[in-house]
């Protein structure tokens, strides 16, 4: 039986290598589950059950497998020590996941502590446009790897998205602009359409603005399309290389 492990900490990082000073490639975030496939003194070698993402971690008392009850919806959610609010003890990211032990009117209870049911939706719940709260990362700084509200990236930034959406995304943009399989036409192009460029990817608001985790802003901005089309060919020598539709 595969046994799988839930990441239980605001964010933890993989890393390429085994070392701190390796490349960040990805993180998980609260609810993450994952599997060990290599142990050493310090580190386990891990791949991620929602993207099949691997990289190396620290090792940290994770929590055995929880199922999840609830996600969060909002940009982040206080952890508190007890539903009086009485002392924060963490923040936790869209998206994560938490198994719920205990209630009251206002807060649920998980191993943590206590978060504010209004920052919560039941693990099944889906939105009709799965990309309609987006723009709550605006302004995020751009995080190589990053997953949450204290950086993200590009690829990051449609993935966690969809994965709340129960929908699988892969994590990188080499791989996205290959999984999505409709193609549109730049001049047929709409509201949530997602644009390809060679290790870099944005999403469309309308036919004439775009979102995206951009590094050289160094935060997530809202750009005109065809004005990001441009900036990126004369600054990165890049062409798009393809749009698709979910």
């Amino acid at each position: 039986m595969t046994k799988y492990f839930t990441n239980n900490f605001s964010v933890t990082n993989l890393h390429k290598k085994p070392s701190i000073k390796s490349e960040i490639v990805t993180q998980m975030i609260y609810g993450d589950s994952f599997l060990i496939s290599r142990r050493s003194k310090n580190w386990l070698k891990v791949k991620i059950k929602e993207d099949g993402y691997s990289g190396f971690v620290k090792i940290r008392k994770f929590s055995k497998f929880l199922k999840p009850t609830h996600k969060v919806h909002v940009l982040k959610s206080i952890v508190y020590k007890d539903s009086n609010k009485s002392k924060k003890i963490n923040e936790i990211t869209f998206g994560s996941k938490i198994k719920v032990i205990n209630s009251n009117n206002k807060f649920f209870r998980f191993s943590k502590g206590w978060v504010s049911k209004n920052d919560l939706k039941p693990i099944a719940y889906k939105e009709k446009n799965p990309f309609r709260k987006i723009s709550i990362f605006k302004n995020i700084r751009y995080k190589w790897g990053g997953k949450s509200f204290k950086g993200i990236d590009c690829s990051a930034l449609i993935q966690i998205f969809l994965n709340f959406n129960n929908k699988f995304c892969p994590r990188d943009a080499k791989d996205q602009v290959k999984f999505f399989k409709k193609n549109v036409k730049l001049e047929k192009i709409k509201k949530n359409d997602i644009i390809y460029w060679k290790g870099h990817v944005a999403l469309t608001l309308s036919n004439k603005k775009l979102i995206h985790a951009y590094g050289p802003m160094k935060k997530t901005v809202v750009m005109g399309i065809d004005q990001t089309i441009k900036r990126i060919k004369k600054t990165a020598k890049l062409k798009v290389i393809g749009i698709k539709r979910l």
